[in-house]
């Protein structure tokens, strides 16, 4: 059996892999474009790997023809991708039968720890607190309780659970927005996207966790804001095609949401007259909610995790549908 892999996340791995998997035929693809097994030249025309992994070294100079590569391959049976969404259309040649396509959960955590951080952030009266002490006034604020909030995180998978875990560590009411009514031990509540209009009023933040697709594309429009309880919090890490950003404009203009976290958004990188900026009630992050230093450490250590399963015949982590991939 064979598998391609970019010399980069090779080296990481490469012991490991050697221990795990030792009749593997491992064929990497150089940087300079060429091809090798065990350190020897690989001829191109014996390359049948049926096991890929789109790692983030496979774009970019460093990354050569792998993806076109991995996009034409007739042999290709499992990929692992780096990526926790797959909506992007340049990943729709990966959408085909015989396909097993794993994304991945490596940047959960850290992008918990991401909303859950900036949530805290908001609800405490921080810079209310800092004002006072610039101003050199000794002037208590009372503030309310994180126990005493209501999250709405709109998609359940790896981050939304991650998310919850950390949220109710603080005594907060989450409510999961999911396809599936199992709550995982982790959700008070369970609704659908049919069910905003009821659910929005009542929560104190609003996380946005859920793939774009025809179904959740501009889902935070005029209406949804409208519904929004005022004062709330929303937080964006999914895609920036989930909001209609001149209706969270004019959302935030009348306190509905009263702030908004946006860490993707639908033009990236974001250009520099964007009213986002500037924005009192905005916090800007350039999609980089995932960049915690155990990010890619993890993402090697499911790439190993899942080479395992398959080689046994088990079912794999974090299988995407197909109807994902691709979709926005």
């Amino acid at each position: 059996m064979q598998a391609l892999l970019l010399r980069a996340p090779y080296d990481r791995i490469a012991e490991r892999l050697a221990a795990l998997a030792p009749d593997l035929d491992v064929v990497i693809l150089e940087p300079d474009g060429g091809l090798t097994l065990r350190g020897a030249p690989f001829d191109a025309a014996d390359l049948k790997p049926q096991i890929w992994w789109l790692s983030l070294d496979a774009f970019g100079k460093r990354g050569g023809d792998y993806f076109p590569r991995l996009a034409a391959s007739p042999d290709a049976r499992w990929v692992q991708t780096a990526f926790a969404g797959l909506d992007n259309p340049m990943f729709k040649p990966l959408a085909r039968e015989a396909l097993t396509v794993t994304n991945s959960s490596a940047q959960a955590p850290a992008i918990a720890e991401y909303v859950t951080i900036h949530a805290l952030s908001l609800l405490h009266p921080i810079a209310e607190q800092a004002a006072h002490q610039r101003a050199h006034q000794w002037t208590p604020v009372n503030f309310r309780e994180v126990g005493q909030t209501r999250w709405l995180i709109v998609g359940f998978g790896n981050i939304g659970r991650e998310i919850a875990q950390r949220a109710k560590a603080f005594g907060a009411q989450i409510e999961a927005v999911r396809r599936s009514p199992d709550p995982e031990g982790l959700a008070d509540a369970v609704s659908t996207l049919a069910d905003l209009p009821q659910t929005l009023p009542e929560a104190d933040v609003v996380v946005l966790a859920c793939a774009l697709n025809e179904e959740t594309r501009d889902l935070a429009d005029a209406a949804f804001f409208a519904a929004m309880k005022p004062g709330a919090i929303l937080i964006n890490i999914g895609r920036g095609g989930l909001v209609d950003e001149d209706a969270l404009r004019a959302g935030l203009d009348r306190g509905q949401p009263a702030h908004a976290v946006l860490d993707v958004f639908q033009t990236e990188p974001l250009p520099a007259d964007a009213w986002f900026w500037d924005h009192p009630q905005v916090r800007v992050t350039p999609h980089a909610s995932n960049r915690g230093e155990l990010t890619g450490g993890r993402g090697d250590e499911l790439f190993l995790t899942n080479l395992a399963l398959y080689l046994r015949g088990e079912p794999m982590r974090n299988v995407t549908r197909a109807e994902d991939i691709g979709a926005g």
